[in-house]
Parts: structure tokens; sequence; C-alpha cells
């Protein structure tokens, strides 16, 4: 028998009983679009956290207190006040550092900030005049901190977007007002541009203000809890690194890396973290929704076993008159391929529409993997194939006289 016959035969067979062709395909759809849809929302998240973090600064590196070792930080001596404002200073002047540009010394913490009858928890971040050009902040209104605020200890604050919302109301112009931290009054001289986020991850949910004001009046602290850093260029991320991990254990009077009282992170190995747990995530929830394609195909072998049952007389009748085994195979499995094809098209298309609308609502970057197309589409073949295979050997195995006196 031609193919061309035998899968215009198979389509015709389909159609006699839409109903249940298209439950059977039902869960291959479901099955398809779920895998599309859940892997694209994974690396939908992916993307988004590494803009994120590629938004806080490039080329950047930074110094936390506390070192690290086989993941657990380890508090050394002073635990998480091992850093302070001349080991930033030092390292900005130092000979033997080539490959900084900037230095950030920066102190933050959370803290509730009222402004009228308003208020907000938010993060309040002691910085210099550095911060902006290592982190890329660029301003939408008013000023920045300089270099006088800090000398001076101004009360002076930067508003993150969100924190203008909050405080103001959406649109406000805060320029000119006054904020309370902790009982005491800043006025604001500036607005940030927006940069996104969410959680504690929102880069717009902030409030700067100068180093030593933060430090001295609103902190009472003496150390910092980060030094952000920005490397010349990509290239010399790794010797920049290893250039301020030696500097700081000679100012530390530390002979060996393993009693390293800080730990030194890349913007890289933000990014390759990130990238691995997310890419984790994505693969079990693409596990996940790979269980409906198992279920899917489980159901179209029943269906497929239903229509060898109800064809019986017919299988009978076609061997009576000649029909190869291979031709009865080539038949039933023809027509399993046919469901899980046309369900793995529904499904790619389900899947696609699902996951851009997903990422509308949350308002994350729109992503989809044509390798994962791909593989729905291999796979729900694939699925033809194997749950057809039995349904067919079954109906190919039948002997013509039983079949022919089957009721």
């Amino acid at each position: 028998m031609d193919i061309f016959e035998v899968v215009k035969e198979g389509f015709n067979t389909l159609t006699l009983n839409k109903l249940r062709t298209g439950l059977a395909m039902l869960g291959i759809i479901i099955g398809i679009g779920s895998v599309i849809a859940l892997v694209s929302l994974g690396q939908s998240t992916q993307l988004t956290i590494q803009n994120q973090i590629e938004s806080l600064g490039a080329n950047l590196l930074t110094v936390n207190p506390g070192s690290q070792q086989n993941g657990v930080i380890r508090g050394a001596a002073g635990g998480a006040t091992t850093l302070t404002l001349d080991d930033a200073n030092a390292i900005k002047t130092s000979p033997s550092i080539t490959t900084i540009n900037n230095v950030s010394p920066e102190a933050t913490r959370r803290s509730q900030v009222t402004a009228g009858r308003n208020n907000t928890n938010t993060e309040i971040v002691g910085v210099t005049n550095a911060y902006m050009a290592v982190h890329k902040i660029e301003i939408a209104s008013g000023n920045f901190i300089n270099n006088t605020d800090d000398q001076s200890s101004a009360k002076v604050a930067v508003l993150g977007p969100q924190v203008v919302t909050d405080l103001f109301g959406e649109g406000a112009d805060p320029i000119g007002q006054n904020i309370r931290i902790k009982g005491m009054a800043f006025r604001v001289i500036g607005v940030t541009v927006s940069k996104g986020g969410s959680g504690f991850f929102n880069q717009d949910d902030i409030v700067f203000i100068p180093l030593s004001t933060a430090m001295k009046q609103v902190f009472g602290i003496n150390y910092l809890t980060s030094i952000a850093m920005e490397a010349k260029s990509q290239d010399v991320m790794t010797d920049a690194q290893n250039q301020v991990g030696y500097f700081l254990l000679t100012r530390h009077k530390l002979n060996n890396p393993s009693q390293a009282d800080f730990s030194i992170f890349s913007q890289n190995d933000i990014l390759n973290t990130a990238a691995s747990t997310t890419g984790t995530f994505t693969a079990l929830l693409g596990g996940i929704a790979a269980i409906s394609l198992l279920v899917g195909g489980i159901g179209i072998m029943n269906i497929m076993l239903v229509t060898v049952t109800e064809r019986t007389r017919e299988i009978g009748l076609r061997k009576a008159l000649g029909a190869k085994k291979q031709t009865i195979v080539t038949q039933f499995l023809i027509e399993s391929i046919i469901l899980t094809l046309i369900g793995g098209i529904l499904g790619m298309v389900f899947g696609i529409a699902a996951s851009y609308v997903i990422t509308l609502l949350l308002g994350s970057p729109f992503t989809i993997s044509i390798s994962s197309i791909a593989l729905a589409i291999g796979v729900s073949g694939a699925t033809g194939i194997i749950f057809g295979w039995y349904p067919s050997q079954k109906a190919a195995g039948l002997q013509p006289i039983e079949a022919l006196r089957y009721e």
C-alpha cells in the first residue's frame, strides 16, 4: 500500500470519531504546551535575573566581609565587620592595583523611612560619589551625592523611583522635600532612573545618603558592609580579583588565603550562580511538565487499543484478502503518529501563547527556546511511535479466522 494512501486512510479513520480523537490528542496538547510554557517561564526568569545583575554595573567586583569556604560563610575575627573605609581608600590609591577604575565603599541597612503620613521600609545605602560610576546609576532629576556632601556629613538623600511612589505618590516631584530616617530629617536632592527589580532585589526601592552620614549618624558603625569596584575591562576581572585579594590579605596581616576575613565576588560569579540555579529550576519545571506527556502517551495507547478492538473484523477481512502484517502495523502506527503530531503542533501553539501571556502578566521578557519546541515536536512523534507500537502489533497479530468471527 502506498504511504500516502495509508496517511489518507489514517486521517479518514480518525475523523470518524472526532470526540474520541480530540480527547486522545488533549493529553499531548497539554503535555507539549506545558513543557514549552514552563521552559519558557524558566528561561524568562533567568533572563530577568541576568539583566538585573548586569544592571548593577559593568565589570563589577564586590568585596564582602567574612570569608566563604565550601559555600558556607565563615566569620573570621570581627565577623562581618572586617572591612573599613581605610581598606577602600587603600585599594583606590595603591600603585600595585592596576586593574581597577573606580572604588565604591558602601554601608547598607534596611530602615523605616517616613514622609508626612506615609512610610516605607526600604534599603538605606551610604555611598560616595563613586557609587554612581561603579553601579552605572543615572539621575532622572536633581543631583547625586557628591564629595562635599560626604565630607560634610550632609543630611541629603537621593531616592529610587519606588520610594518616591511609596512616600509621595505616583509621578510626584520630591526634590526639595524632606524625609525622615530614624527620626532625622534628610532633604531630597535627586531621583534615580528606574532599573527595575522585585522584592529585596528591587534597585528602585532604595535611598542613597552620604557614606559618612550613614556610618556616623544613622547606623553608628565604623566598618563597611561592602566595597564595590569597577574593573577596567572584562578581560582583567580575574587579575583584579587576585590583585585586590592579595592586597587585602597583606593589609589584614594574613599569610594564607584560606584565612581570609573577606570574600570577593565578580559579576561573572553571580551570573553563573544565578544561571545554575535558574537552570535547575527550569529543568525541574520541564521534568514536571514532561510527566503530562507520559500521561498523554498512555491515553493515546488506550485509545488505539480500543480502536483495535472495534476494528477486529476489519483487520481480519484485510488479512484474509492478503494484507501483510507490516501493512497492518504501518496503518496503526501512522494513525498514532498523526494523533501525536497534530497534538504536538496544537500544543506548541498553546505553549507559546501561554508563555507570552504569563511573561506579559509578570512583566518579564518574552523568550522562546527553539530547541524546546523542536524537542517537544520530536517527543510527540516519538510518543506516537512508542505508544502506538503495542496496539499495532496486537492488531497485526490477530488470526484472520478468529478476527472474522469476532462479535
